[in-house]
């Protein structure tokens, strides 16, 4: 049994053409029905973000099986294969696998290392556990995918280093602080940005948040979402000696902080550390203020520069994952021909035991003379022959099955002696458990 991959992500296909191939996370149901119902097609999983859409599925014949998921996703969303085709991309085998791994631990991802869209994954998982489209091969898969990870995250530093200009930010006041509880922030601006942050800020510890803007209701309003306090915007510099930490991005054309009253601010909070973030283009404050003592002055570009720095120390990070997931991927491709072969070498005996059987059963029969001691002789003779012709395919079998060519073998055994494999079936384990990977 091969594993597939077909989909496409925001390496191939802009948003326009994403969103008409996502799946209504409400309404999984039929579409996962559907795939299962492919004769090709022995267990799927959907997978539907913002960045990706990509259908995993077990078949026989990889190359059947990866056809008629391309000719799905395009009747599905009624889009012709010439618009959808060029953004598709597919994957069988350990090439598969791989693709997985690598997704799960946010190595395919827009920004390496988000943890994201695991989560997502595990959400897909769901849904074809509820819906009854996982067997054997994909549940253990998935959570093999899960375990990997997990074990990315904790054996490197993939996610520990902060990559968007809000986080960074907060990274830094850490270091300033060494810790944000207790600490009060003031937000001149209500725009995106330095909501972003302040979302950023109360989660990391900050116990107040003092919101400016020249439009009072919407000051009023930031507030209200952060349990802040709004300050009408012409006493801001009042309150500045109330705050640890300033962060300014109103869009006017000059100053708005200046040296001068920076140093005023520190006098009457007896030197104590402050840390501004002026995100503003052009910039609220002036770069002078950063020459005042305990004063901590970082623009955009300063921030970028941080994010910058940490994409590089994730990308080291990533090498590392990735050679985790080489090793990983070992280890299940070698359990998944095992899975390959287990079946068929029962399927074989037992196909080889029929016949000794019958034939030793219609032999007896013309030779009532005999008795028990000479018929268990002729039962255990026969079946020292049919172990003895076994014996070699069997281990030759077992050898290759790690190999390019287990599959081969595999096959062969099958159509020579046309074996009935029906491989074991297991209970689906619920989303929370590990497994024994």
């Amino acid at each position: 049994m091969n594993i597939i991959v077909v989909g496409l992500s925001h390496h191939t296909a802009p948003v326009e053409i994403r969103e008409r191939v996502a799946f209504a996370p409400e309404a999984m149901e039929e579409p996962l029905k559907q795939v299962l119902a492919l004769p090709e097609i022995a267990e799927t999983i959907i997978v539907s973000t913002c960045n990706r859409v990509e259908i995993y599925a077990t078949t026989r014949d990889a190359e059947a099986g990866i056809a008629v998921l391309r000719r799905f996703l395009a009747r599905y969303h009624g889009l012709a294969d010439e618009v959808l085709a060029p953004h598709l991309y597919d994957y069988q085998g350990a090439e598969a696998i791989r693709h997985v791994f690598r997704v799960a631990s946010s190595l395919d991802s827009m920004v390496i290392g988000e943890p994201q869209i695991l989560g997502q994954i595990k959400t897909a998982y769901g849904y074809a556990s509820e819906y009854r489209t996982v067997g054997l091969i994909l549940n253990r898969f998935l959570h093999k995918a899960f375990s990997v990870a997990k074990r990315v995250r904790t054996e490197t530093n993939i996610a520990g280093n902060a990559v968007s200009v809000s986080f960074a930010a907060v990274e830094l006041a850490r270091k300033i602080f060494g810790s944000l509880d207790g600490k009060v922030v003031l937000l001149i601006g209500a725009g995106e940005m330095c909501e972003l942050a302040a979302r950023h800020f109360i989660n990391n510890g900050i116990s107040r948040v003092l919101v400016t803007n020249r439009t009072f209701a919407r000051a009023e309003k930031l507030a209200a979402e952060f349990n802040g306090r709004p300050i009408p915007f012409d006493e801001y510099v009042d309150h500045l000696p109330e705050a640890d930490i300033v962060l300014t991005s109103t869009g006017t054309p000059n100053f708005i902080l200046v040296r001068s009253q920076v140093e005023k601010v520190l006098r009457q909070r007896r030197n104590r550390p402050m840390f501004f973030i002026d995100i503003a283009v052009p910039r609220d404050i002036d770069p002078e203020v950063n020459e005042v003592a305990n004063v901590y002055l970082y623009d955009v570009d300063d921030l970028q520069g941080v994010v910058q720095a940490n994409l590089k120390e994730r990308q080291k990070e990533a090498k590392k994952a990735e050679a985790i997931i080489d090793q990983e991927i070992g280890q299940f491709h070698g359990w998944l021909a095992t899975l390959e072969v287990k079946p068929t070498i029962v399927s074989l005996r037992r196909k080889f035991e029929e016949i000794r059987q019958n034939e030793v059963e219609k032999t007896l029969r013309n030779l009532k003379h005999l008795g028990p001691k000479e018929e268990k002789a002729i039962h255990a003779m026969t079946s020292a022959i049919i172990n003895k012709i076994l014996h070699s395919p069997i281990s030759r079998l077992k050898q290759a099955q790690n190999g390019d060519d287990g599959d081969l073998y595999v096959d062969a055994l099958r159509a020579l002696f046309e074996l009935e494999v029906v491989p074991a079936q297991t209970e689906l384990r619920p989303l929370g458990e590990s497994g024994q990977d």
